[in-house]
């Protein structure tokens, strides 16, 4: 149910298990935002798409639209985000694009009830106080 290939918890190269929330709670919306303690420009999207979450940064390559605004739409077996503000397209999976623009993916995996995606730094829910951002 959770994309990515997930177990590789001893990788920490790419980033940590951060863990996010319950299971329950996260697949009521589509989309949620989650922040990054690194600031606006690292944030992450959160979709629930087709009983499937998927993890990719929230704002799109081609010129920071906010991504977690976007349509998501499956066309020929292949769940993507549109912008709303260009209508670049990116696939929910690998983060490419019909373009030439790539959007980061994190893998995402779920574990005891709970929602957890591999991410260099803390991700939160809710906004970082301004002096806790690192």
């Amino acid at each position: 149910m959770a994309s990515g290939s997930g177990d590789e918890e001893g990788d920490t190269e790419v980033g940590s298990w951060r863990l996010i929330g319950p299971v329950d709670v996260l697949s009521k919306k589509r989309c949620r935002l989650m922040y990054c303690s690194l600031g606006f420009k690292s944030d992450v999207c959160l979709f629930y798409v087709k009983g499937e979450f998927f993890a990719m940064d929230a704002r799109c390559a081609h010129s920071g639209g906010p991504l977690c605004e976007g349509d998501i739409e499956e066309a020929d077996g292949v769940l993507q985000v549109f912008c709303p503000w260009h209508d670049y397209d990116f696939n929910l999976r690998t983060g490419k694009s019909g373009t030439s623009l790539q959007q980061q993916v994190y893998e995402v995996k779920l574990e005891d009830g709970n929602v957890y995606v591999k991410h260099a730094n803390r991700l939160s829910l809710e906004p970082f106080p301004a002096d806790q951002k690192s």
